[in-house]
């Protein structure tokens, strides 16, 4: 009996220990017993989030202000990195894809919490869609008030967890740095694409204001006021416990998954017996470490590359015995419809998942490679060195670009019931284009037409929402672009029903000194949806817009406007071109181009 109780009591003592050891580890007793609390310290969580971008080599942080985050916007501004301030915090994650397309590095976005983070739920998704490397940074109630009805306090992390690879709520002042290093390189690794981490207002603001938010009011009575009061304090104690203990900045492995030897080598003996070979060359293949101007290096004489910008495939690729697909088969490829049954296909990309998308219907890859695309494609060219393909087979590609470029023009030379020609003025545009230009693509059915007839001057340089269609892209994938590229001529095509999501950012253009053109075809009408609509349902409802002077809110904006109607067709040239000499001098311009209807592109479909 005496053992029994022996043991019991044992077993007893043993689980409160084991009780108290792990509450005092939650409450962070432990950890304060090793680390001080530098109480007088005027130092903020907001610059131990800046140290790290800064040490990321990040230069733009873009925003929209909210108290919840002003102490990291001000630490970053010590730091030289720059803050752009949008009028939409969509806009601001929309520029951070730009930046993070353009520049190879991760985009940063920082939004206030609640419903400044709720406003960029969309591109996020775009940005996860277009496998952009991009931080959200996000406010948040303080700690011990989430859930308990804080302003603008909602559960985040639920929000984002499906739209981002990585997600992570900052508990103490001490979690920043490894938090925040830890979702720069997920948001690299891999398939790239969104991370988002919420700081809760406690950890980015000094002990001294946060103290006096934990303070109590009275003097607490009775044993659990002492208790409450107590908690309050080790709390407060916790947070900033280590907070400024010299941590490592620097980035950490960025892990990116190649093709093998044997890989490589297979895929070498397929395109050396190739007589047709394409290469349908998707964005991924743009992504660090290679060079996206490396990739001209992989062109004629040796393959043929086929740009997938088009909106949709609508014939199959029956000429193509081989083609590497650096692609995903979805709807722009009709899920692989398109690809000939006979042809050796090998499919190269980061995800599984979208390496092999619809194979298991409509296609097969001989070789399947999950690696990155733009390594890949120079290291089968390195080893193809001196092979080339059937002079025969580019020589007949290009005489069918020639065939649909007269067609094309032929169109661009119709008359409209009214107003401009479309097709006319986007060639006018095309003609006019500096080589250095990037174009932002934001509509449907007159960035539809864009597609066919302007022409990108180099790598990177078309810019459209990818896979997920997005409308409102134009501001803040424009705003980036012009960061990243001062020196380029910025143009953004605009349908009239898409400029209506971004158009205040002229404001934003003209503050931060960002000039940029935007062409807006203006058919009063959301035409992409009107022309199946109509003759499908027979009638244009919601479909309806305005002639709307958008010119006049670009001059109220503290832009340029310009109304261009078919009176101005003569004089089209040289109202571009001084459009092109006043953006240089540092006015963001609109031409706001009213167009008429065209069966150009009859038949395409919106679903």
């Amino acid at each position: 009996l005496a053992m029994d109780i022996s043991v019991v009591l044992g077993c007893s003592l043993g689980a409160v220990l084991g009780g108290v050891i792990l509450a005092s580890y939650k409450l962070g007793l432990l950890y304060q017993l090793f680390h001080k609390t530098e109480r007088q310290s005027p130092r903020h969580g907001g610059e131990s989030v800046a140290d790290v971008l800064r040490a990321h080599g990040v230069k733009f942080v873009f925003t929209l202000v909210g108290g919840h985050i002003s102490p990291i916007l001000v630490a970053c501004e010590k730091l030289g990195i720059r803050i752009v301030d949008t009028r939409h915090e969509a806009t601001a994650v929309f520029a951070a894809d730009a930046v993070a397309r353009l520049s190879g590095t991760v985009g940063v976005a920082a939004v206030t919490a609640g419903p400044g983070l709720t406003n960029t739920v969309t591109a996020v998704k775009n940005a996860q869609m277009a496998e952009s490397p991009l931080l959200l940074i996000g406010g948040a109630a303080a700690t011990l008030l989430q859930g308990r009805g804080a302003l603008q306090d909602i559960d985040q992390m639920s929000l984002f967890k499906p739209l981002c690879k990585f997600c992570a709520s900052v508990r103490t002042v001490r979690e920043i740095v490894p938090t925040v290093r830890r979702a720069l390189a997920i948001a690299q690794s891999g398939t790239p694409g969104p991370v988002f981490i919420e700081f809760p207002i406690d950890t980015l603001y000094p002990y001294h204001v946060v103290e006096k938010e934990f303070a109590p009011k009275n003097t607490p009575k009775g044993l659990m006021g002492k208790i409450i009061a107590w908690y309050l304090q080790n709390h407060l104690s916790n947070l900033f416990a280590g907070a400024w203990e010299t941590c490592d900045l620097s980035p950490l492995p960025v892990h990116i998954p190649h093709a093998t030897e044997d890989e490589v080598q297979r895929c070498v003996e397929l395109v050396s017996r190739a007589k047709k070979p394409v290469i349908l060359l998707g964005s991924q293949a743009t992504l660090p470490p290679t060079p996206a101007d490396d990739l001209e290096y992989v062109q004629n004489p040796r393959f043929c590359i086929v740009g997938a910008r088009a909106p949709r495939c609508k014939d199959p690729i029956g000429i193509a015995p081989f083609i590497s697909s650096c692609t995903v088969c979805d709807f722009r490829l009709s899920y692989g419809r398109v690809l000939n049954r006979q042809s050796k296909i090998i499919a190269v990309n980061r995800d599984r998942s979208q390496l092999l998308k619809n194979s298991d219907m409509f296609w097969k890859p001989t070789v399947a490679i999950q690696g990155d695309a733009g390594s890949f494609l120079l290291r089968l060219s390195k080893a193809l060195k001196g092979h080339r393909c059937p002079e025969e087979w580019p020589r007949s590609l290009k005489e069918g670009d020639a065939i649909k470029e007269k067609a094309n023009r032929a169109k661009a030379d119709e008359k409209t019931e009214r107003h401009l020609n479309p097709l006319s003025v986007l060639h006018r545009v095309d003609e006019l284009l500096a080589e250095d230009s990037i174009i932002v693509a934001d509509g449907g059915d007159f960035v539809g037409s864009a597609a066919y007839i302007m022409r990108p001057r180099g790598p990177i340089r078309w810019l459209d929402p990818g896979a997920f269609g997005t409308l409102g892209v134009g501001g803040g994938f424009a705003l980036g672009a012009k960061l990243c590229r001062p020196e380029s001529e910025v143009w953004i095509v605009y349908g009239d029903g898409s400029l209506g999501y971004s158009v205040a950012e002229f404001d934003t253009f003209t503050r931060h000194k960002t000039p940029v053109i935007a062409l807006v075809g203006n058919d009063a009408c959301w035409s992409q949806i009107s022309r199946e609509q109509v003759p499908m349902l027979g009638s244009n409802v919601a479909c309806g817009l305005a002639f709307t002077d958008y010119h006049i809110v670009a001059d109220g904006y503290g832009g340029k406007g310009y109304l261009i109607g078919r009176e101005d067709e003569s004089q089209l040239d040289d109202i571009i071109k001084k459009a092109q000499k006043e953006c240089r001098e540092g006015k963001a311009i609109l031409l706001n181009a009213l167009i008429g209807k065209t069966s150009f592109r009859e038949g395409s479909i919106s679903v």
